[in-house]
């Protein structure tokens, strides 16, 4: 044993002085893929309340596109401890292994920073949307997603009885009324056109998912890189709690309102 020693010490120094390797964004365990038994609506709205008090609790109530660019260094999505968080929602909510999951608010799948211009193509909203699911209990019923098209079309087709044990269903803006824990999804861009009976669609389509809150003269919403934050938004809906008058017609001027996403929880 003794012969082997001054190896042993060898390796022992080589190794410390080995280059070290670079730090990584602190991470959450990944929740782990079960069947859903515990998919909770308390949890997923407390999720989403906790991410927003975390940013700094924004109220953003304006139309989008009411603010000019912020600037990299104002960007909330790329100040310490932020943007280790938006990249949390990325590699909790994302397929192991894909280049989406080692992303972070400020830094690509190699751990290099991309210009604060290039940040529409690392674009969050739908991560957030589904890590709230995940760490509320969704396990495989929730079909995670970098875009929330996704989840949209795949709620429709479970309406219409195309699939079956997904915990999503989409319903019609002027005929359900949100209650808190559903969502509630916007086209965005040229997609601003779509109606829910175009749904599913045959190709992607940009949009914006938030989740419900809060309920009452107006809906209460918080939906991730909003104004390149997690923040609340207030909706106006109908009388009766509706996001849109007979024909689909959306009351919010501000949003092309368009589905709610119906969430099946088990509690």
């Amino acid at each position: 044993m003794r012969r082997h020693l001054p190896v042993l010490l060898l390796l022992t120094a080589l190794a410390a002085c080995a280059a070290p390797k670079p730090p990584q964004a602190p991470r959450e365990g990944r929740p782990p893929e079960d069947t859903g038994a515990g998919f909770s609506r308390q949890r997923a709205i407390q999720t989403a309340l906790r991410e927003w008090r975390l940013f700094g609790s924004p109220i953003h109530d304006e139309a989008p596109g009411s603010h000019l660019p912020l600037e990299a260094d104002e960007m909330p999505s790329r100040q310490d401890g932020l943007w280790q968080r938006v990249g949390d929602y990325w590699w909790v909510s994302q397929k192991p292994g894909s280049r989406a999951s080692l992303w972070t608010g400020k830094t690509d799948a190699n751990g290099d920073e991309f210009p604060a211009e290039d940040a529409d193509r690392y674009a969050w909203s739908a991560a957030f949307i589904s890590y709230v699911m995940r760490v509320a209990g969704a396990g495989i019923r929730f079909p995670y997603s970098p875009s929330h098209h996704t989840y949209i079309n795949l709620a429709r087709q479970m309406s219409l009885g195309q699939t079956a044990g997904w915990a999503v269903a989409a319903e019609r803006t002027d005929a359900y009324a949100p209650v808190v824990g559903d969502l509630v999804c916007a086209a965005r861009g040229w997609a601003r056109r779509l109606r829910f009976a175009d749904l599913p669609t045959p190709k992607s389509f940009p949009a914006h998912c938030a989740i419900v809150v809060g309920t009452g003269d107006a809906l209460s919403v918080i939906g991730g890189n909003v104004e390149d934050t997690v923040a609340l938004t207030h909706v106006p809906t109908t009388v009766d709690g509706k996001l849109a008058i007979a024909g689909g017609i959306a009351v919010d001027a501000r949003y092309a309102w368009f589905v709610v996403l119906r969430v099946l929880y088990d509690q």
